[in-house]
């Protein structure tokens, strides 16, 4: 197993720290640990804290010592002697509030799975180890939890503890950090506005839904579009185009349209025939690539064509929404590598000259976002505009900037952009792919951040069904969705139809949906947000440090 001295550091801290919770004492007559049993298949060895202390000082474990010294592989010893001094990097108070999640919550259980106690008072007993390891004078470690453990004896499962470890990334950690300096503490003052109305209720209209299969000729591409709409539909509402990820289908949010559709709103869900999940699915049978690099350009090309398709069917005489659709005032939704395509239609330029350096090398430290985006490597030039100026608003969900747009890319984005963060996505991870190009992005723009949501939780529950039983891995897995993410998907609608109405007479009834008091009062124990429109000085701090290591 790989791990970088910096992603030791942080594994360390966080294994120190992240169990914290609000419990601020323990009964501190309990016996610290003073031997340790450290378990390695059916090897098991005790070594006391005195010698444990020893070995992190020297660097290597005494050469009678079986286990630590001939059968645990180098570059693991390694690890468990490197982890067991690195100071902390997450505050108490941080760590505090991540567990009062529920990604916090699966965490914590995850780490005191790799504590062994005959007397089953784990999680309780680790928390009381930390607190009290906390207050020693060099601050909290790995040592000091095991010296403040409260019971004579601890025993670490050192394949768990390590498969953990392998779990987590620098780049996770460090959005846990960004997200909870911007998220906000509940139950807090009271907020000091009224709500007029609850944006996430459905509409009055019931919807209505139309399928189309839309022939591009001159790119010979057949475009699969799911058009749902309403008797309130009009043309003072603008159009919205949905754009799924790599891999996926056009109902990916399908919940989400049928409640913009219910308020009057005219949406157009489209499929990417070369990036959907049929395309996919062929290129893991060895019948095509899975993704080819034109891909990237064709994708917004979709999305014109479709708003080309729109406006035609604007002006038929025998259609039911003649004259109801603002194809010159349109929103583009994106989710995922579709957030990519979304930020490229409202004027982002693909720059890939630094792209096609990255992608020859360490590939396997890619995130999944990432690999995705480094098949632009082969297209021809380093930089694309691909900006459709009939699009005047957008919205990229757990998108992917990290490569593809380069270093100045992002700064030409020409409408206002609200970028949609989640802490645990591990896909897209938050802080590289959405944080950081944030910060580029010109006002007037948005940044919602989901602490304990995933890659997956804003997808309609029906796409999501296929994750029972996942393992959890670095890459994928541990996925909150369905019944679990309904909080996500609530806040989602109504974040979403706040954003269309800006484009509507009715603007300034929903811009209170678009404060950060608005996102406090949305939050739950489970799911904190927050939103911001530009990064406060302490998150500033995390995201420098990021860019600065």
């Amino acid at each position: 197993m790989r791990m970088s001295r910096r992603s030791l550091k942080l594994f360390t801290g966080l294994f120190c720290t992240v169990f914290l919770t609000k419990i601020l004492g323990f009964s501190t007559a309990a016996k610290a640990a003073e031997t340790v049993v450290l378990r390695y298949g059916l090897l098991a060895e005790s070594i006391s804290l005195a010698e444990l202390q020893k070995a992190a000082e020297v660097g290597d474990f005494r050469g009678d010592f079986k286990l630590y010294g001939r059968s645990l592989p180098t570059q693991e010893r390694r690890l468990l002697l490197s982890t067991l001094k690195m100071p902390i990097e997450l505050n108490v108070v941080t760590v505090n509030r991540l567990l009062n999640t529920q990604i916090g919550t699966t965490i914590l259980n995850d780490f005191s799975s790799a504590v062994v106690r005959k007397d089953k008072a784990g999680v309780q007993a680790i928390r009381a180890g930390l607190v009290l390891g906390s207050t020693a004078p060099q601050g909290l470690s790995l040592l000091n939890f095991i010296a403040a453990y409260p019971s004579p004896r601890l025993e670490i499962d050192l394949p768990r503890l390590f498969k953990i470890a392998g779990n987590l990334n620098t780049g996770f950690w460090r959005t846990q950090q960004f997200i909870l300096a911007i998220a906000p503490l509940l139950n807090q003052q009271p907020l000091k506005v009224s709500l007029p109305f609850d944006p996430s209720e459905a509409g009055t209209s019931q919807v209505q839904v139309r399928q189309f299969n839309w022939n591009d000729q001159a790119r010979q591409r057949q475009i699969p579009v799911d058009v749902y709409w309403s008797t309130a539909a009009t043309a003072t509402k603008p159009v919205i185009i949905f754009s799924h990820g790599l891999g996926s289908v056009r109902t990916d949010l399908r919940y989400l349209a049928q409640h913009l559709a219910s308020h009057g709103y005219v949406v157009a869900a489209l499929e990417h025939p070369g990036s959907n999940q049929a395309n996919v699915d062929a290129g893991l049978r060895g019948k095509n690539r899975l993704l080819k690099p034109q891909e990237v350009l064709e994708r917004p090309k979709d999305v014109s064509f479709v708003l080309d398709e729109l406006a035609k069917l604007n002006q038929s005489a025998d259609s039911p929404l003649s004259g109801k659709l603002a194809t010159d005032n349109a929103m583009i939704v994106g989710y995922s590598f579709g957030g990519g395509t979304a930020l490229a239609l409202a004027g982002a330029e693909l720059q890939l000259d630094k792209l096609k350096q990255r992608c020859q090398k360490n590939l396997t430290l890619l995130s999944l976002g990432e690999t995705a985006q480094c098949v632009a490597q082969e297209l021809p030039h380093n930089s694309y505009l691909l900006r459709d100026t009939r699009i005047k608003q957008a919205i990229a969900l757990n998108p992917t900037t990290s490569l593809m747009f380069g270093d100045t890319g992002l700064t030409k984005v020409q409408v206002p952009t609200l970028i949609w963060a989640s802490s645990a996505d591990k896909t897209t991870p938050a802080l590289t792919e959405q944080v950081v190009g944030f910060q580029k992005i010109p006002a007037p723009k948005w940044l919602v951040g989901v602490l304990g949501g995933t890659h997956l939780s804003i997808k309609d529950p029906s796409t999501t069904l296929d994750q029972a039983g996942q393992p959890n891995t670095p890459f994928s897995g541990g996925e909150v969705v369905g019944d679990q993410a309904a909080d996500v998907r609530k806040y989602l609608k109504a974040i979403v139809l706040a954003m269309a109405a800006q484009l509507t007479p009715e603007a300034k009834e929903y811009t209170v949906f678009l404060t950060p008091d608005y996102a406090q009062a949305a939050s739950t124990k489970e799911f904190p947000f927050r939103l911001v429109t530009e990064i406060p000085p302490d998150a500033l701090k995390v995201v420098q440090d990021y860019i600065d290591k």
